[in-house]
């Protein structure tokens, strides 16, 4: 059964759990790499900007540990997100060999506009359920997400969605029209 076929019984997605995922899930990729079209690399970018605004400045090798990007791919995400002024590195206090990564003003103030289109672009995809039913579904979708992830920490997030949806974010952008500075080239996929 593909991801674009209803359920055995022919009825879609009911009791098809792997269907009703990867709809959502399309849909969902779909909308958010539209909403952070503007961020170098998409929801890759922006998952490495938001984790950066979190706390204290991760080493480079830390950070892509942490979101389970391999470290020479960070090494790209973070040369472009640093030409676009979001994120820049500076040496570590202790041991001026390690860099340390931190978000920029630019980049909070960037990332405070586009989580609010991630918001909005979630809102539209879960716009078939009541606001309790939404609720929910992000609780069990997140309880999951948890227990799947700590089972099996290898596991590549972005490379799970890639293989659903078919590929990484779609070309083009709207980088004249962002607020990101000129130069945020892109490189890679996810």
């Amino acid at each position: 059964m593909t991801p674009t076929t209803p359920d055995r019984n022919g009825t879609a997605g009911v009791g098809d759990l792997g269907w009703s995922l990867a709809v959502v899930l399309r849909n969902w990729h779909e909308r958010t790499e539209t909403a952070l079209a503007e961020l170098p690399h998409g929801g890759r970018g922006y998952h490495v900007l938001a984790a950066l605004s979190r706390g204290e400045a991760p080493t480079q090798a830390a950070l892509a540990e942490q979101l389970l990007i391999d470290r020479s791919v960070m090494t790209y995400l973070l040369d472009d997100l640093a030409a676009a002024d979001l994120v820049r590195r500076r040496p570590d206090p202790d041991d001026r060999r390690v860099r340390r990564v931190c978000a920029t003003d630019h980049g909070r103030a960037v990332l405070a506009r586009v989580n609010a289109l991630v918001e909005q672009a979630e809102e539209r995809v879960l716009d078939g359920l009541a606001p309790e039913t939404r609720d929910l579904f992000r609780a069990a979708a997140a309880r999951a997400a948890t227990t799947i992830q700590e089972s099996s920490p290898g596991t590549d997030p972005c490379a799970a969605v890639i293989r659903v949806t078919g590929g990484g974010p779609s070309s083009g952008g709207a980088e004249g029209r962002s607020g990101i500075r000129p130069g945020s080239g892109r490189r890679g996929t996810g």
